[in-house]
Parts: C-alpha cells; sequence; structure tokens
C-alpha cells in the first residue's frame, strides 16, 4: 500500500510539472493601447523633390502650449518622442538657407514673435536631451502666423504648392510658423526636355514641354514650335490649341493667337459636357482679351 501512495504521489507531481510547464510556455496577451502622441508622416512632392516629414502628435487637451508645456527660447523636437525627421531627395533651399539632401532631423525653438528652424544631423535620439548645436546644418528664422481658430492637434503640413517652391507649416495651439521650401527644377528639367527633343523618336512629350517653357518665360518659339508638334500628331486636341494661342499671345503674335483661339473654339463646340463648356469659356475670354 505504501508503495502505490509513492506511486500515486509521483504520477500526481508530475502531472503538476507538466501543467506548470505548459503554463510557463504560454505567452502573455499583448495588448496594444493608444498611444497618447500617435506617429505620423506626410510627404510631398515639389517640382523634382520629395519631401518627407516624420513625428509624433501631441494634443494640447487644455493646456496652454506655447511659454507653458512648450517654453520660448529652448530648444523643441517640433513634437513628442523621437526627434521629428524631414527627408529631401535633392538640395534644396529652406527660407534661403541651402540644405543638402538627406535626412535630417528637425529642431526649433519657438519665440514669442519669431521661431528658429534647424535642420540637425540625423543621430536618431529621443527628444532634444542630446541637442548639440554643432551638428546643425542649417538656421532659419520665421515669424509666427497667429491663428483664429486653434489647432487642437500638432500639425505639419504642405501647402502653396508650385513648381519650384512650397511653404512647409508647422502649426498647433494657435500659431502657424511658415517655412518656404525652394528647389531647382530648371537645372534638371531643361537639359533633359534638350535633350530628349534633339534625340527625336516617336511619342515625344511635345505639348508639356511647350507648356513648361510657356510657364516658366524660357525660349517661347521652341514652345510654339513643340505644341504645333503636339497639334500635328493630334489635331482634334482643340485644348491644345488653347495653349498655342496663349503661347502666341505672350510671342506677341496676336493674330497668330486670334487665329488659333478661333480654332480651338470650334473643336470645344463640337465636344459636349463641361470640357465643352471650360474650353468654350476660355477661349471667349482670351479672344475678347485679344480684341
Amino acid at each position: 500500500m505504501k508503495s502505490l501512495s509513492l506511486r500515486t504521489g509521483f504520477i500526481a507531481l508530475c502531472s503538476l510539472c507538466l501543467g506548470t510547464a505548459a503554463f510557463a510556455q504560454t505567452p502573455a496577451p499583448k495588448v496594444d493601447f493608444p498611444q497618447a502622441s500617435p506617429p505620423a508622416s506626410v510627404s510631398q512632392r515639389v517640382g523634382l523633390t520629395d519631401v518627407q516629414v516624420t513625428y509624433h502628435r501631441p494634443g494640447a487637451k487644455g493646456r496652454v502650449v506655447f511659454g507653458s508645456l512648450v517654453p520660448y527660447d529652448h530648444v523643441w523636437r517640433t513634437g513628442a518622442n523621437e526627434a521629428t525627421k524631414v527627408s529631401f531627395s535633392t538640395p534644396v533651399k529652406l527660407n534661403g538657407a541651402d540644405v543638402p539632401a538627406g535626412t535630417y532631423e528637425l529642431f526649433t525653438i519657438p519665440g514669442k514673435d519669431v521661431w528658429t528652424v534647424i535642420i540637425h544631423k540625423n543621430m536618431s535620439q529621443w527628444g532634444a536631451y542630446a541637442y548639440d548645436a554643432k551638428n546643425d546644418v542649417a538656421r532659419v528664422q520665421s515669424k509666427p502666423v497667429a491663428l483664429t481658430n486653434g489647432v487642437e492637434t500638432l500639425s505639419i503640413t504642405f501647402n502653396d504648392l508650385r513648381d519650384e517652391s512650397a511653404t512647409l507649416n508647422i502649426a498647433w495651439e494657435k500659431v502657424r510658423v511658415p517655412v518656404t521650401i525652394t528647389v531647382d527644377v530648371k537645372s534638371i528639367l531643361v537639359p533633359q526636355i534638350e535633350a530628349v527633343m534633339a534625340a527625336g523618336g516617336e511619342k515625344l512629350p511635345y505639348a508639356n514641354a511647350a507648356m513648361y517653357y510657356f510657364e516658366n518665360g524660357l525660349d517661347l518659339q521652341k514652345a510654339a514650335t513643340w505644341m504645333d508638334a503636339a497639334l500635328t500628331a493630334n489635331p482634334k486636341a482643340f485644348y491644345l490649341g488653347y495653349r498655342k494661342a496663349l503661347i502666341l499671345e505672350k510671342l506677341g503674335d496676336k493674330a497668330g493667337a486670334i487665329a488659333a483661339a478661333q480654332k480651338s473654339l470650334e473643336g470645344a463646340n463640337q465636344a459636349s459636357g463641361s470640357l465643352k463648356e471650360e474650353y468654350v469659356g476660355l477661349n471667349e475670354a482670351l479672344l475678347n482679351r485679344l480684341k
């Protein structure tokens, strides 16, 4: 009986051991909680340059932000958690300061009247605690703009997009800080256009090249020649005829511009829907201007 009792106890102990082992191997359940300052990323192509900002977005939550939560005249990570990062695929200018292509940390020094915006070497640091001015790549100043309506959550956006510029806006509470990004498109694009056109071939970008030259004050004679080529390839494209009229108007060829606009108007009147309405209106306005 004693032997049986020992054996029973041993089996029970082994079962307990196995149960404990099985329990120890079960992974703890994972719970994903919302972040107080969730991460965000915003990208924008400016001309031929890709710009991306990665940051964490704190909320005001009833607090006074600038001058309190974010002190004046102190380096700020421009967000929460890790330092905000900004990258440029080509060299740019920020408020006139040169910044090479690359990925950087974006710090700011908020002030009542003027902010300092800092492009800093990418150190992948937490906050601004290890910030060192010797690693600054560029510093520019920006005058903050007062907002009528408050911005609850820190927001970094792009606006005022042009072929060679855009505005990066840092907005929170009732403050917006604009920074002008300027890129060089002409020095990259014009040699490419010239090389492609010189090489010849089918389906050349005649219309796009013509309008780029027109809009950027480049060789208008070339623009007119290329638009003629685009119309030769697609003679029913009355919308291109309107653009030819614009180029001729800028060249000072009033008679040629009127003829092109009238021909475009004839084509537009044979179309239908919103495209008809748009180009009838555009051509009539142009013809009135050329009278």
